[in-house]
């Protein structure tokens, strides 16, 4: 598969996993305007992906659309970061996880916007306004947590530490990640990873968490294909319809 066609795959997976897990949440938010807030990025993310998947459908030329991508591939196609396919588990989960990818995601984009393909310029551009709500809001929430209850700052400590192993893939460049960047298109992971830092360190600081190690095991294998096994159950509820009856329309 073409270098810039995976890459964008990637880029798309990302968000709609994650789409898919934050719609799961819906209503089931722990205030209503939270359970509003939660569908509203699901919502962010999923048109994201479909921006995405059209450009790497036009360029695979293959004759799939966005929609074939999305429902008709199986686990090991997708690309998506280990990261977003962890459970939603407590809300403090929900957020890490949150926090987490928005981090990277706001600076991912803003480094895109300088890249030498002008449609993807177009896409960080628009995406890039809506990351910037996300990244603000997860944000504000871990610091309201962590400086909370006990209660409160102990889970989302507890989710800070278990999801912490699944951060460094962001940064964990392959080949498909070095052409891109050789192209002029994907950023340096150093400077990605050192703006990422930086920034949960100091949300961190002001929430009074304590940020795991930097230089810390990494699990990785997402962005090649080899999964956790909580995305077959992810797919498994997002693809059914599609699955159950081929080409069905509304």
């Amino acid at each position: 598969m073409d270098d810039k066609v995976n890459y964008l795959l990637r880029l798309g997976d990302n968000a709609l996993i994650l789409s898919q897990q934050l719609s799961q949440l819906c209503g089931k938010g722990p205030a209503l305007e939270e359970d509003m807030a939660l569908t509203n990025v699901a919502l962010d993310l999923l048109g994201q992906t479909r921006l995405w998947f059209s450009y790497a459908a036009e360029l695979e030329g293959a004759g799939r659309d966005e929609d074939d991508i999305a429902f008709l591939r199986d686990a090991h196609d997708f690309k998506n970061c280990l990261l977003l396919e962890q459970p939603n588990g407590n809300y403090a989960d929900t957020l890490m996880r949150q926090f987490f990818f928005d981090t990277w995601h706001y600076f991912q984009l803003a480094e895109l916007l300088k890249c030498g393909d002008p449609r993807i310029v177009e896409v960080a551009q628009k995406s890039i306004k809506e990351v910037t709500y996300h990244l603000r809001r997860s944000g504000d929430l871990i610091v309201r947590l962590g400086d909370g209850t006990a209660e409160s700052h102990a889970k989302t400590q507890a989710a800070a530490d278990a999801l912490w192993m699944y951060t460094g893939e962001m940064f964990n460049y392959d080949a498909v990640d070095q052409a891109m960047f050789d192209a002029g298109i994907a950023p340096s992971s150093a400077v990605l990873r050192a703006a990422f830092l930086e920034h949960v360190a100091e949300i961190f600081a002001e929430a009074t968490l304590v940020m795991p190690a930097p230089d810390a095991w990494m699990q990785k294998g997402g962005k090649q294909g080899r999964h956790t096994e909580h995305l077959g159950f992810i797919l498994a509820e997002m693809q059914f319809l599609q699955r159950a009856y081929p080409g069905a329309e509304w």
